[in-house]
This record gives structure tokens, sequence and C-alpha cells, in this order.
């Protein structure tokens, strides 16, 4: 090629082409190792999720941490670390700005809501139906103490359970606010601990999910963890430091 003549044609329309083939192989590369990494925390997962199913709470947490650091393994288990605790008082945390009003618990009203409208209806349709039927003052009495004495059967014998999977079932299928606030609530004991190095072994959403499951009528909602470490502690007499915070941040949370 002389000096001052044009460069060749077809070198300027392969090199571009060229390009574009190499940046298209890059994507297809990242794309095939995601989905190979996916594939195989989806097993680990699922492997997981079979020894906890069997009970073998022991070889789920080692699946866990064997799997730590693994390409396309479990991320972040046991990866939170707390800052030093520091108690503040009230002036300092006016003058930074903070709302104390926030670290209270949220107040939901939704099952006194539904609670005060049972009673309402349950007064009304008592006098329905002693219109309708014509009860004599006797039997309406003794209507009003069998609903009393069956209402105390469940305060003293099951400490309100009836009455609370009552209530919780009809909140969650008419509260969407109230079904997410119980969701949300149980997600944060299950991300804390996760963090924390606690495994989640299994949690419930509603009352009636908790008996059906693990047989416990006055439990609202709530989240099992793998505690065969916590409990050989306790037996020997000696908590180690990340079991303490695990179980002060998971109390706190719990609150």
């Amino acid at each position: 090629m002389r000096l001052g003549r044009p460069p060749c044609c077809c070198i300027t329309q392969l090199q571009p082409a060229a390009a574009r083939r190499r940046l298209r192989l890059l994507p297809a590369r990242a794309a095939n190792t995601s989905s190979k990494a996916a594939s195989r925390r989806s097993a680990v997962l699922g492997q997981v999720d079979d020894e906890l199913q069997k009970g073998n709470d022991e070889a789920a947490l080692s699946l866990v941490r064997s799997s730590l650091g693994e390409g396309g393994g479990l991320r972040c288990f046991g990866a939170a670390r707390q800052v030093p605790q520091r108690l503040y008082k009230l002036d300092e945390l006016k003058l930074n700005g903070i709302d104390t009003s926030s670290f209270l618990s949220p107040v939901d009203r939704t099952l006194g809501s539904i609670e005060r409208n049972f009673q309402i209806a349950a007064v009304l349709g008592g006098l329905s139906v002693s219109a309708v039927f014509e009860l004599s003052q006797f039997q309406v009495l003794f209507l009003f103490v069998g609903l009393l004495f069956v209402w105390s059967v469940d305060l003293i014998y099951f400490n309100g359970g009836v009455r609370n999977l009552v209530l919780d079932t009809v909140g969650h299928n008419l509260s969407q606010k109230y079904h997410n606030r119980v969701i949300q609530h149980e997600a944060g004991h299950f991300l804390i601990a996760y963090l924390l190095g606690v495994l989640p072994k299994e949690y419930t959403i509603t009352s009636l999910d908790t008996l059906m499951k693990q047989g416990s009528l006055n439990v609202q909602a709530g989240t099992a963890f793998v505690d065969f470490e916590f409990v050989e502690e306790i037996n020997t007499g000696k908590l180690s430091a990340m079991v303490r915070i695990s179980i002060k941040s998971c109390f706190l949370q719990r609150m």
C-alpha cells in the first residue's frame, strides 16, 4: 500500500465485524456462568431443605457452611458484624434529629377492630334470633350463659387460643395490610438469623398454619431455627460471643 492512498476497504469492514463477534461472546459466557451458579445454589438449597425435613439439623448446617465461598454456593451466611453497643440519651437523639417514636413497636389495631365487629354482630344476631324464634327470657339467659361458658373455657384452658385463631384467620383474609405486616415481621427474623449464622428451619405465617404444622394453638406466627449448638452450650453453661449476639438480636427483632 502506497502512502496517500486510502486503506483497503475490506480491512475497514472486517475489523468492526470481528469486534462485534468478540463482544457478543462475552455476555454469553457470563450468562452461562451465572446460570450454572444459580443451578448449583438451587441444588444446595434443595439438599438443605431435604435434610431439615428429615430432622438432620447437623447435616443441613454442615451443607450450608461447606458451600460458602464456592462458586454457586450460598452467600452471606454468618457474614453480619455488629457495631459495639452504646447507650444514647434522649437529648443526644433529639440533638441528632432522631425521632424516638420510630423505635417503638408499631401498633396494629386490625384484630381489635375485627373483634369489636364480632361483638356487635353477636349482639345483633342474638337479638334477631330472639325476635324471630320468640325466645323466652329464660332461653335467652340460658343461651347467654352457654356462650359465656365457652368463652371462659377458651380463656382459661387454651389461654384464648381459639379466639386468637379466629381473629388471626379473619384478619389475614380481610386485611392485606395485616397480612403483609406479619410476613415482613417473620422475614425480619429469618434474615437477621441467617446473617448472624443461625440457620432458619421453618416458619409459619398464620395461627392456622402453626396449628396444622406444630399443633400449637395460641401462637400467631413464628420462625424456628437450627439450635442444637445453642442447646449444647446451654448444657455446658458456656455461651460463645456469637451465640449471645444472635440470641439478643433475634429477641430484639421479635419485640
